[in-house]
């Protein structure tokens, strides 16, 4: 599915369910959070870099590191501790 930049695709919300379970998965395996979160951000740079350009994976990476930035990672509801 073709999309505007800056618009959501149709399942991203289903994607990020994925994710979600995958991580509590992974956190009941007593795997450490840095080790999941470091093989979820390798797994996804791979995928974009199969998808799309240099260019648009470092917009995507500049608006990830301004989130970061500006506290609002912070105010993202977190998942239970492993």
């Amino acid at each position: 599915m073709q999309h505007e930049m800056g618009d959501a695709p149709e399942d991203l919300s289903h994607a990020g369910s994925v994710v979600d379970k995958a991580i509590e998965y992974m956190l009941e395996q007593q795997i450490a959070p840095v080790s999941a979160a470091s093989a979820l951000l390798g797994g996804a740079l791979g995928l974009l870099a199969r998808s799309m350009d240099d260019r648009s994976i470092a917009g995507i990476l500049r608006q990830a590191l301004h989130s970061v930035e500006s506290g609002e990672l912070r105010s993202l509801p977190s998942l239970p501790k492993g």
